[in-house]
């Protein structure tokens, strides 16, 4: 993947220095940069220089994850053929409302059917075990699907005062706070009226949350998020 993009939301903080952490390996660092990728594009919408990388883009080679690349090329497409300025009005129609917005992409709303449910203080009691927090004036509450996957980067990634986590740490926090609901939010996405660029994203988040999902589910460990 040649697009290396870090979310720009900081969505997340931990204020305790630490030293710079050694390089992830290849399948890694490619999983952190997904990561960073979709919680750029599901928190805002793109500008003008992340579409131009993305149309720019070289196909990927999934190791026969015909769905992720499929999804990954026409991202790349769309990425070519759509403006900074429609993209935010897609954003915008989609997400954003003075009232309840046509889609609400939390985790509490999805499992609930209410927004800043009991899944969210679960949330933040992991996030706390973490030394994660949401960062002083973000608005977007911490079961955003954005937000969580800053979260998984981080988790695989490492950051300021964390050390990247282990495969249990990111399994527990994946199935706990990912799995049971992303494929409706996504597919509530992808089914807006409103989507165009952003039917494609959905796409491309699923078929990797999907691979994520699958992979998670044959590592056989139990250990505790505090690990």
């Amino acid at each position: 993947m040649s697009v290396e993009q870090r979310s720009a939301s900081s969505n997340l903080h931990d204020g305790v220095e630490s030293p710079v952490a050694p390089p992830l390996a290849d399948e890694d660092q490619a999983r952190a940069d997904f990561y960073a990728l979709f919680a750029r594009l599901l928190l805002a919408p793109p500008d003008a220089a992340l579409l131009a990388a993305l149309a720019a883009a070289d196909p990927i080679g999934a190791a026969g994850e015909f769905a992720l690349e499929d999804a990954w090329l026409k991202l790349t497409q769309a990425a070519s053929v759509v403006d900074a300025a429609a993209a935010a009005d897609e954003f915008s129609a989609m997400f954003i409302s003075t009232g309840t917005p046509p889609l609400n992409p939390y985790g509490s709303f999805y499992i609930t059917g209410h927004l800043n449910d009991a899944p969210l203080a679960d949330l933040r009691h992991d996030l706390a075990r973490l030394r994660l927090a949401r960062a002083p004036g973000v608005g977007e509450f911490e079961d955003h699907l954005g937000t969580l996957c800053e979260t998984m980067r981080v988790l695989i990634q490492g950051g300021p005062g964390m050390p990247a986590r282990g495969l249990a740490v990111q399994k527990h926090f994946f199935e706990t706070h990912v799995r049971p609901w992303y494929a409706a939010c996504l597919a509530d996405i992808a089914g807006s009226a409103d989507a165009n660029f952003y039917r494609i994203v959905a796409g491309v988040v699923d078929a990797f949350l999907s691979i994520e999902a699958q992979a998670f589910a044959v590592l056989d460990s139990a250990d505790p998020i505090a690990a």
